[in-house]
């Protein structure tokens, strides 16, 4: 079933390995089937480079394994998977990751403000990237806390844990926890040159109005 996004979720569970965004085991990924309402999550406390798209395991909206051809759990954070496709009917992929800068700020409780104009990639419509209070990792209550503070933007940090972004498809929703770990890093760098202060930071107002330039005349095809 659904193997073309098990091998897509396959293969960013090994970019993130790759990468350095989640280590020994660390973090998750996951799908949604637009067709079937059906999800796809990579399994619980395995080596990512090991993985092959048949270790992927379905599940329905209610928690029931629907599929699981190598006989492993599912991630054991899939219940808050699961609320945040509840509370965002949009999203169509979670990437849950533990990388060094951005899971630094998250230990913290440290939302990272609007220092570069990019942060507007990050659906983040509040002008910040926002802090999920702390939850026990597999919680329903983890699951409600980090669902609440996603339907304000695509990123979030999770309090003592680590990070969290969701988009259109799983190669979007990677590609957003990747923008989160490059913006942390630059705002620790930012601090440490800047004596721990904050730098000027751009309003929300000022992230939201960005549009393609109107002066580009695209020809049709």
């Amino acid at each position: 079933m659904l193997e073309h996004l098990k091998k897509d979720v396959c293969e960013i569970a090994k970019k993130a390995q790759r990468e350095g965004l989640c280590k020994h085991k660390s973090g998750n990924f996951s799908c949604r089937d637009k067709d079937s309402g059906l999800f796809v999550f990579t399994p619980s406390g395995i080596d990512r480079e090991l993985l092959t798209p048949r270790d992927m395991i379905i599940v329905d909206k209610d928690v029931r394994v629907i599929e699981n051809l190598s006989n492993l759990k599912p991630t054991s954070e899939l219940l808050m998977h699961l609320k945040i496709y509840e509370k965002r009917p949009d999203v169509m992929a979670v990437a849950h990751t533990h990388s060094k800068y951005a899971t630094s700020f998250a230990v913290l409780s440290k939302p990272i403000p609007a220092i570069v104009y990019e942060l507007q990639a990050l659906g983040a419509k509040e002008g910040y990237v926002p802090v999920a209070p702390y939850g026990r990792p597999g919680t329903l209550d983890l699951a409600n806390k980090v669902a609440s503070v996603c339907i304000k933007s695509d990123v979030a940090l999770m309090e003592k844990h680590g990070s969290v972004g969701v988009g259109k498809d799983i190669y979007d929703a990677y590609l957003k926890v990747s923008y989160l770990e490059e913006l942390a890093e630059i705002y620790y760098y930012v601090l440490t040159l800047n004596g721990g202060k904050n730098p000027d930071i751009l309003p929300a107002s000022e992230i939201v109005k960005w549009a393609y330039p109107k002066e580009v005349i695209l020809s049709k095809q």
